[in-house]
């Protein structure tokens, strides 16, 4: 596909919902979302004469709008202030027995209860997990966003975020706790 051949007057009707609901997932902000589509396609619109075709109009666009969601991760954590991190080994304590590693009775994970795929409780589970994720500091929503949901490599998100491998791996296991934590409130 060359330059010539991109339509920009079919943009909005042929990709704009599926990149509102590709970064309503990862910002958690419906007026954000719409923002970052609009600012995808302007920025579009000034690169036509870089795009070489080697990949579809949709990843293309996606791919500029990617760029523009970590650029929201980096603005949302930059402001936040680096705090102590207790060393994982006793955070662990916590939740899981010294001797031989099993889970203390009181933090174990419960049950969902989600044996059997049912679309409507699939749309009401997503809609509670976007609740708790908006409930996280966005450093925390960020890294687990860019590591579940768009499946980016640890060392990426170190490098995109300013992240250390230790800091990165506590902010994970944080986030992950609180997540289950919300869920199990709102869900189970």
């Amino acid at each position: 596909m060359t330059t010539n051949q991109i339509d920009p007057h079919h943009w909005v009707e042929a990709h704009a919902d599926y990149m509102y609901a590709y970064a309503r997932a990862r910002v958690n902000d419906e007026e954000q979302a719409r923002d970052l589509v609009q600012e995808t396609f302007l920025a579009a619109l000034e690169k036509m004469k870089t795009f070489e075709g080697r990949s579809s109009e949709r990843t293309w666009l996606t791919a500029i709008l990617r760029n523009k969601i970590i650029d929201v991760y980096r603005r949302r954590s930059s402001g936040l202030q680096q705090t102590e991190l207790r060393p994982a080994e006793e955070e662990q304590a916590d939740f899981f027995e010294h001797e031989y590693g099993h889970w203390n009775p009181e933090p174990a994970p419960k049950h969902f209860g989600l044996d059997e795929y049912d679309p409507l409780r699939g749309k009401e589970f997503e809609h509670i997990l976007a609740q708790c994720l908006k409930k996280l500091p966005a450093l925390w929503m960020s890294v687990f966003t860019m590591k579940h949901l768009d499946d980016e490599s640890s060392e990426a998100i170190c490098s995109e975020l300013k992240l250390t491998s230790s800091n990165f791996w506590v902010i994970i296991h944080r986030a992950k706790l609180n997540l289950r934590a919300c869920l199990q409130k709102n869900w189970i």
